[in-house]
């Protein structure tokens, strides 16, 4: 699964794995392909530091990434504080009635609420920078389109390429303009942020729109066959981030989490804004009928929603409240059904593509077996 990109990085797979799971990241790694680490929940630039000090210890000198979020623009003066102030009431209310009637009991005295959303922030990311560029870092990619130049410009001075997510061939445009070097295509299908259009689609709409930018498919992307189909589409790897949540080096803390995800079919995921404030694939569950229904006071836009439902989220999963557990996850979950390390879904990956090629070529005659 080797392309002209995958060269350039020193990869022997043009698999590109993102993942907030360090061990995950590394294993991607060490398996061939390039672990993208999401710096998102890093709001102590200390935690960052010490976990890509561990990526240095356990990726056997091969190159790995790191996935930011970061606004185009620029935004002065605002602090968290001004955020959680814009908060209406009545949607604190909602958080509080909807948790109770789930009987979701409150952390205990002096617990934290753990990871809150605040790593959209200007500030916050640029911190994650400063700290993300003293280790050898061979791709910088932003889940919010293109970062700002400055930050182009400070990671083409360090050696990395920067990658940026685009759901249309427009955003795509906008990001070769931009001096992005790597557009990932990501489909209506992928876990998260995205957009409207199916990968399949989408992936050949921005091929032709940013050529000669190299693109990678992603969305829906769960085995080497479809791998080799985004190739055949024209782009040069794919990312694939859902996938390995089931893997056992991930650390979703919560077994009951894993069991849904290994029960969950294609079907059972939903697009909501109940997260984040942006639309975002993710396990459909109480918590997401919720805030969907009409009859309640709709979600806030991002990031005021993130940092609404940061400690219920935490409360949730700390208690493994089985009605309201959910997370992120593509529609891909339904291939998800047996926990594999890396390695195997690795394993399973090339295994397929080469069987897909094996087929194209009998197709087009050009089999010797």
């Amino acid at each position: 699964m080797e392309t002209e990109l995958s060269r350039r990085l020193g990869i022997e797979h043009a698999i590109f794995g993102f993942t907030p799971f360090p061990a995950v990241a590394a294993a991607i790694t060490r398996a061939g392909g390039l672990g993208v680490l999401g710096a998102v929940r890093y709001t102590a630039p200390d935690d960052l530091k010490r976990d890509l000090d561990w990526m240095q210890d356990h990726t056997d000198g091969r190159p790995y990434g790191l996935d930011v979020v970061m606004p185009a623009k620029k935004v002065e003066g605002v602090t968290e504080a001004d955020v959680e102030a814009m908060i209406p009431e009545r949607h604190r209310a909602f958080v509080t009635e909807t948790l109770a009637a789930h009987g979701v009991p409150e952390l205990a005295e002096g617990d934290t609420s753990g990871w809150r959303i605040t790593g959209w922030m200007e500030q916050v990311a640029r911190n994650q920078l400063d700290v993300a560029f003293d280790y050898p870092v061979a791709l910088l990619a932003n889940a919010l389109g293109s970062p700002p130049p400055d930050v182009v410009a400070r990671a083409h001075d360090h050696g990395a390429l920067v990658a940026a997510l685009a759901g249309s061939a427009k955003h795509a445009r906008r990001h070769a303009e931009a001096g992005i070097d790597v557009v990932v295509a990501q489909g209506y299908e992928a876990g998260g942020h995205t957009g409207e259009i199916a990968s399949m689609v989408l992936t050949p709409e921005v091929v032709d729109a940013v050529d000669p930018v190299p693109v990678l498919a992603a969305g829906g992307i769960g085995s080497g066959e479809q791998i080799a189909a985004g190739l055949a589409l024209g782009a040069q790897g794919v990312w694939l981030g859902s996938l390995w949540l089931t893997t056992t080096e991930a650390s979703l803390g919560s077994r009951a989490l894993t069991r849904k995800l290994l029960a969950a079919g294609s079907g059972d995921t939903v697009r909501s804004r109940a997260l984040t404030g942006k639309p975002a694939r993710q396990l459909r569950t109480a918590w997401t009928d919720a805030w969907d229904d009409p009859a309640g006071p709709g979600t806030l836009p991002m990031p005021l929603q993130g940092l609404l439902v940061a400690e219920a989220v935490s409360r949730i999963q700390r208690y493994e409240v089985g009605p309201l557990l959910g997370t992120p996850v593509g529609q891909i979950v339904g291939r998800m059904n047996a926990e594999r390390s890396v390695r195997e879904v690795f394993d399973d990956l090339t295994r397929g593509f080469e069987r897909a090629v094996d087929r194209i070529d009998r197709i087009a005659g050009r089999s010797t077996s």
